[in-house]
């Protein structure tokens, strides 16, 4: 029998949002061209239920879900679209998502199933008959250079040599009805995967799957090292295997559930312009860039096959609450397998995957005998030399008497804790991510800019004692007493809220 978990099946996943009162079916008449984006658009910044588009114009019978881990404004339920992802209840907190996560690292990882077929195979198309605009590809911003087809998608690729299965998350604009163009960097795994195949002047087999089991989406946009193969990590993180099956024009493997799977090859050296497009660090951009072009020669799909979309901008929204999340995740194991007092990390939403707070455990950091500078120099050289590091321009160290998921805390902390002059840490010439808005073309080009550390932890903290207490409801009384105040919160004549 199929896998009907929620976080290993994409429609089971809908029907738990439907049941949990997190989706909006949509059957009014929506254009996909630019309508579907902004009510997305609107979704997130409102935090509303997601919207599944069930009357698209020009449809053809396919459907969009917009806002697949949007955040929600219930008070205790905020995270249960990105909980739902893994399994979680809906009243799942940041650190016990990050530390379902950060398990699968330690558990065995489980291959995949293979089986002979699967519902992604309901409807097949093959050679001259592939024809994508069959599809309601949207227009997710007006300033947009094109539609696009992979928002919440993933690549999925082989190595030459048959060692590394990667899937990976990545955007892919609608070139023709059988090209796409999108991204591939050389220090993305499906841009290295590539290059070991362009070095032998061979085109790259490939596939994208779209509508996959959730937790597979989330592990493909965790930064794991070179060389592991995400398929056997979502098993370890989910406890069961993933239901896979064969491409119909390559030797690859993909989600049998899937809702629509594209495949074909990726050029070793064709390119053709892609974008702009709104990106996830909340800003549109006036120019694309050339990239490389993805020839489709086969496309497969389940009846009334759904389409997710992330329509990326301001946070949150996808890129901040699935590929943040999954970074937070990578970035405590990182310190862990180190030996770094860090007990949490977190990428905060509302920073667009531009920082990530690490907690330090102050009584583990008195026991190192270190300064700041150190510390920070310490964390600099294991953090920035990693795959998430180059991902994450600034780091913030804190104590953990913060709640680094809570944005204001962390202002806070920065605006109180650190010096001006002897907190604050550079470090030049580091490799990064250059789709960095503040980053200049020279800095883009080169793929190396400066990084950062923002230490605000107290000199007294590396002594292990403290400065001074939060004055705080949960810091300045006794519990007896917060028990009694929060029991009688209602008789008060205050909402729960």
């Amino acid at each position: 029998m199929p896998n009907l978990s929620p976080a290993m099946n994409f429609r089971a996943f809908i029907r738990l949002l439907e049941k949990q009162g997190d989706l909006v079916r949509i059957n009014v008449p929506v254009d996909p061209d630019l309508e579907a984006g902004a009510i997305t658009r609107r979704v997130y910044e409102t935090r509303q239920s997601a919207p599944l588009f069930e009357s698209l114009l020009n449809s053809n019978g396919f459907r969009i879900l917009g806002a697949p881990a949007g955040m929600r404004s219930v008070p205790g339920r905020e995270y249960s679209r990105v909980a739902a992802h893994f399994g979680l209840p809906e009243t799942a907190t940041p650190r016990e998502i990050l530390e379902k996560i950060t398990r699968a690292s330690c558990a065995t990882p489980l291959d995949p199933v293979c089986l002979p077929t699967g519902p992604c195979k309901e409807n097949i198309r093959k050679g001259a008959d592939v024809d994508l605009t069959l599809f309601p590809v949207p227009r997710l911003h007006a300033e947009d250079g094109g539609k696009y087809f992979g928002t919440y998608g993933m690549h999925v690729v082989q190595s030459p040599d048959g060692q590394w299965d990667s899937w990976s998350v990545g955007r892919l604009m609608l070139r023709n009805k059988n090209t796409l163009v999108g991204p591939a960097m050389p220090q993305q795994h499906v841009g290295m995967i590539r290059d070991m195949w362009a070095r032998q002047g061979l085109n790259t087999p490939w596939a994208m799957a779209l509508g996959v089991p959730p937790a597979a989406l989330a592990v493909a946009g965790m930064p794991l090292p070179a060389g592991v193969s995400e398929p056997g990590y979502v098993g370890a993180l989910t406890g069961t295997p993933v239901e896979v099956v064969r491409c119909e024009t390559s030797g690859l493997y993909v989600p049998a559930s899937a809702e629509i799977i594209v495949e074909g090859e990726i050029s070793f050296d064709e390119k053709a312009p892609e974008g702009p497009m709104g990106e996830y660090h909340g800003y549109s951009f006036p120019e694309g860039k050339s990239q490389p072009v993805f020839h489709v020669h086969a496309v497969t799909w389940r009846n009334q096959a759904i389409l997710p979309v992330c329509v990326a901008g301001l946070p949150p929204e996808e890129n901040h609450t699935i590929w943040g999340t999954m970074m937070s995740a990578q970035a405590l194991s990182l310190m862990k397998e180190n030996a770094m007092p860090v007990d949490m990390a977190w990428c905060s939403y509302e920073a667009a995957s531009c920082w990530i707070v690490f907690s330090i455990d102050t009584q583990k950091l008195a026991k190192m005998k270190t300064t700041a500078e150190a510390f920070s120099h310490q964390i600099a050289h294991i953090f920035f030399r990693s795959h998430v590091g180059w991902l994450i321009p600034k780091v913030i160290l804190v104590g953990n008497d913060i709640d680094i998921t809570r944005i204001d805390q962390v202002v806070w902390a920065m605006a109180t804790r650190s010096h001006p002059e002897r907190d604050y840490f550079t470090y030049p010439s580091l490799p990064g991510i250059p789709l960095v808005p503040y980053l200049n073309p020279e800095e883009k080009q080169q793929g190396e800019s400066v990084k950062s550390i923002v230490s605000c932890l107290f000199p007294e903290e590396f002594q292990g004692s403290h400065r001074a207490r939060p004055a705080s409801f949960s810091h300045s009384y006794p519990a007896s007493v917060q028990s009694c105040v929060t029991e009688n919160w209602s008789a008060y004549g205050f909402s729960d809220r």
